[in-house]
């Protein structure tokens, strides 16, 4: 397994680079760099101290009680409930197992959409 590891800014890039993906910043007191695909929010940055970089984002309740034993990530506040883990730093987590798991969350938020609203985005109809 190559353990190379992604910073902040490869994986804002990695993030805006999904397909019909948008970032917005929600300012104060929320102070949060939010994904999302068709306004499902699938991923954010928090951007103040004393949490400044920490990444959040949904997975699967198999891998939400995997990934929650591991040092260094804990449930999301007010979203662990619908499976949202934070990494307190993302160059912990080996690059290829963190974008699989980005990928998955964008994949749900985008499967949550209608079939309606899926096709404005990519076909602009």
């Amino acid at each position: 397994m190559d353990l190379a590891a992604m910073n902040v800014t490869q994986l804002k890039k990695f993030c805006e680079a999904l397909p019909a993906a948008t970032s917005r910043l929600a300012l104060p007191p929320s102070n949060i760099l939010v994904y999302s695909v068709g306004e499902k929010n699938f991923a954010w940055f928090k951007t103040s101290d004393p949490e400044k970089w920490r990444f959040s984002f949904r997975v699967s309740p198999d891998r939400f009680l995997e990934l929650t034993g591991m040092p260094g990530i804990k449930p999301a506040r007010y979203m662990s409930r619908f499976h949202w883990i934070t990494i307190v730093d993302v160059r912990m987590m080996p690059e290829e197992y963190l974008r699989e798991l980005v990928q998955w969350a964008y994949e749900k938020a985008l499967a949550s959409l209608s079939v309606k609203r899926r096709k404005a985005l990519f076909d602009g109809t």
